[in-house]
């Protein structure tokens, strides 16, 4: 099983790319293959799918974005190529949020999502999700838990408090931090 390949950009497909690994050209399947340069370096995270008719790569630029698609692909009746369109239109950010707020109109917008898959993917998913932290440095690590602090004594609930940190931006200063997720919070 592959975690991640760092490779070169080759070719950009409609849904997919080509990321060359020492001279091994691997055709990885993505959510949006034109966010990827040809010519340019990258280091994909990778999902292997092997089926009877053919193995296939998944990848993915975070491994946050990762982790939601193999979370995605575990709700029945949702697959590996139905969901990298829900991927390739959605944050990462707004599906976990969607599914948390029960926002089945949200879901619905993404490729062959009915109403029926909508909400078994609320059902199979609600609660088992959690933002990562990919790439997030020790003090803003401590930031975020000094936020997730106060509006714990502020009487928030932690499945509320985990929606919105991600949308709050931890450059500004700890009052203004919390100005702006009550903000979110009161949505």
């Amino acid at each position: 099983m592959y975690d991640y390949i760092k490779g070169i950009v080759t070719a950009i497909k409609n849904n997919s790319i080509v990321l060359d690994n020492n001279g091994i050209g691997y055709l990885i399947y993505v959510p949006n293959p034109y966010s990827f340069e040809i010519g340019v370096e990258y280091k994909v995270y990778v999902y292997q799918q092997i089926q009877e008719d053919g193995h296939y790569l998944y990848g993915f630029k975070s491994m946050e974005e990762k982790d939601l698609f193999l979370k995605l692909i575990s709700v029945k009746g949702l697959g590996c190529k139905m969901t990298l369109p829900i991927l390739a239109v959605g944050s990462p950010a707004g599906i976990m949020d969607a599914i948390e707020r029960e926002n089945i109109l949200y879901l619905k917008k993404f490729p062959k999502i009915g109403d029926k898959l909508a909400k078994q993917i609320i059902l199979d998913l609600k609660g088992k999700l959690e933002f990562i932290g990919v790439g997030i440095s020790d003090e803003e690590v401590e930031v975020e838990n000094e936020l997730k602090e106060v509006l714990l004594g502020l009487g928030y609930k932690e499945k509320e408090i985990k929606v919105i940190l991600p949308k709050v931006d931890h450059n500004l200063s700890i009052e203004e931090q919390v100005k702006e997720a009550l903000k979110l919070l009161l949505k």
